[in-house]
Formats: structure tokens, sequence, C-alpha cells
């Protein structure tokens, strides 16, 4: 009989890791995603079956969903989750107790659209739309120049969501820094024409997503993880760049861990590709290289291609992946998509029962399963 292909997943996917007072008991982490089941931005009891669902079933990290911070002009949609509010608040408690008693470890997603708001939309429907320098990703002028007195709210506002994470009981943070969002919109300097501190060189362009990580930082205790996520890539602009050498992201790397970011999970659109010529290294391979932080990586894991379906067959094709892990490239891999189709994806991929897995489709998006 041939030998279980899965046997070396076993071995290098489950092996404990730390970060900071937070022992993961393997290399899975479950990828955030935009689900859009929280009427009123309150997740609901189903929000907690959901991600408890992927805890029981071994899913060593759980990442949310974006949840809209404390500010008016976070977000547009009226069911993103918030993470303020005395009712969205004693939602995600639940979500957390569901998710530990399940025997998992999860963490809230921060996220601020920035730009990304359209302007008149719901919950706060006069909002102000702004963003750096009031650019869409784009380039058209469709907002407006955020001011300091702005920039001091929001930053302010991501700290208060990390100090409340941890009075809630999670089990750390993440700080949504890509695809286009608001701090992206900042790193980015299509998207970033400041002339004063918060633009200009790479250095200024880092500094308000820094200082979100220092507000964090400093609002919770020492030990208590914050993840810093991050792309090169924006919705609808696959070939935006952050950085444009090595040297550009260990500057930003370097600035973002100074600031307290304990871990950097690098969104790419595909894992296997990689990200600087010279390196066969991907984009979480350079982070963990440069900054010395545990990476994490995500990118069309489990599926035939980079987005639409999820097939037994490319859940068997994880040669490549495990390569890199057992190199240790980076030190987790995140799997979204994969793990909408069937939340037991790991126990069944582990187990070699690949003939069972339910694959992905994009029928599954309009439920919460």
């Amino acid at each position: 009989m041939p030998p279980n292909p899965f046997d070396r997943a076993r071995d290098v996917l489950v092996r404990p890791l730390s970060l900071g007072r937070l022992t993961l008991p393997n290399r899975v982490v479950m990828a955030p995603m935009t689900r859009e089941f929280s009427p009123g931005g309150v997740p609901g009891p189903d929000v907690a079956r959901y991600y408890a669902r992927r805890a029981a079933a071994g899913i060593g990290l759980i990442i949310t969903e974006g949840t809209y911070i404390g500010h008016d002009s976070a977000g547009n949609s009226a069911r993103v989750p918030h993470f303020y509010g005395e009712d969205a608040l004693a939602g995600w408690s639940a979500v957390a107790d569901a998710v530990h008693r399940a025997g998992g470890r999860i963490m809230p997603q921060l996220w601020h659209v920035g730009m990304e708001r359209s302007a008149g939309d719901p919950p706060v429907p006069d909002a102000p739309r702004f963003g750096p320098s009031g650019l869409a990703l784009d380039g058209t002028h469709s907002g407006r120049e955020m001011t300091h007195a702005e920039i001091d709210e929001v930053i302010a506002a991501y700290g208060t969501a990390a100090a409340t994470a941890e009075a809630l009981g999670f089990d750390g943070v993440e700080i949504h820094g890509g695809h286009g969002y608001l701090i992206d919109q900042f790193l980015w300097a299509h998207t970033n024409r400041r002339t004063d501190a918060y633009g200009g060189d790479i250095v200024g362009c880092t500094r308000f997503a820094a200082q979100i990580v220092a507000a964090c930082r400093d609002s919770v205790s020492g030990d208590f993880p914050i993840s810093f996520r991050l792309s090169q890539w924006k919705v609808n602009h696959y070939q935006a760049r952050i950085a444009d050498t090595p040297e550009e992201l260990d500057i930003m790397l370097g600035l973002l861990a100074d600031a307290g970011a304990d871990a950097f999970h690098c969104s790419t659109r595909r894992f296997h590709l990689p990200e600087f010529e010279g390196s066969d290294l991907n984009l979480a391979g350079w982070a963990k290289k440069l900054s010395g932080k545990p990476a994490i990586s995500v990118g069309s894991v489990g599926l035939d291609t980079e987005f639409p379906q999820m097939s037994p067959a490319a859940a068997t094709d994880i040669g490549a992946l495990l390569d890199r892990m057992e190199r240790d490239e980076f030190d987790l891999v995140a799997i979204g998509r994969a793990l909408l189709g069937d939340p037991e994806w790991l126990a069944k991929v582990l187990a070699g029962r690949i003939d069972e897995l339910t694959p992905f489709h994009g029928g599954v998006l309009g439920s919460l399963h």
C-alpha cells in the first residue's frame, strides 16, 4: 500500500507555536472573510456557531471577519459587525466564549475602510468619506484628505478596540492594514500624496500604521498578541505594490515591529508565487526573514484556482505548501474559502479523508454555515 500522502501534513501542520502569551496547537489559521451576517452590526448566535464550528474542527487560530472600529466613518455596511456599542460587544463576547468552549483561540480583525466607504450609505449616512489624500483606489478625487485631528481620532479608536478585545477575553487582535482600506491607503504611494509627516517616503507612509500599532500595544498587556495584516495587491488593483524592493519592505516592517506588532499576516492571491526577483520567498517568507517575527501566509490554499472553487484534487496538492513550512519560510498558513466550503477541512486533510471534503462554491456565500 502506498504511504499516506498526509502523514507529512500531520508532522508539519500539527506543531505548537507561541505568540506572546498565546500558544497555538497547530499552524492553521482561519482567514478573515467578510460575511455580512450581523444585522445592525451585531453578531448573533449564528455567528457564534459559525466560528465555534471551525474551532471544534481543530483550527489553531480563528481571525474574525473585519469588524468596524468605533469611528463614524469606519464602514458603510449595516451588516458588517461593529466592535463598539453595548449590543455588538455583547454579541462578540458570546462569540469568544463559544470558540473557547469548543477548544479554539480567536482574534477580532479591526477595520476601517477609509475611502472605500461610499458617501451617504448607512449606518452613518453623513460620515465623511476620507483617506490620506481623498483619493480612491483608481486615483479619482472622491473624498477628502484627513485632518490631523481625524488621524488622531482614528488612531485612538483602534487603541480602544484593542483594549476592548482583551477585556472581552479574546486571545489577541489583528489590525487590517491591507487590501486598499484606510491603513493601506496610507501605505500605498498611489493613494497617499501627503506632504506632511504622514506621506512622502516609506517612513512617512508607514507612520499612520505604526502609530495605530503603538496605540493598540499601549492599550493592552505587553504579552497580548497583535497581528498586522498587509498586502501588496488591492481590490481590483492586483499589480499594486506598497514595497517595490526587499529594502523598502524591511523599513516598513521594522517600523511596525518596533511599534509592537508580534506577527505579520501577509495576504497574497497565490501563496506559491515569489514576491521579489532573485528569490522564491513569498511575501510571508520575506516578512519573516526581514522582521524576525512569525509570519502567516495565505492565498488559494486548497482551491483549484485563485478563488472560485475547491475540489478534493486541489486539497491533495499541498506539497509545495508543506515544503515551504518545513523550511520555516513562514510559520502559519491561513485558509479561507476552503473552510467556508467545509468547516472540517483540516481534520479531513490530516486524516487523509479527502474524498469526504465538501468543495467550496459560490453558493456557500449566501449562508452562514
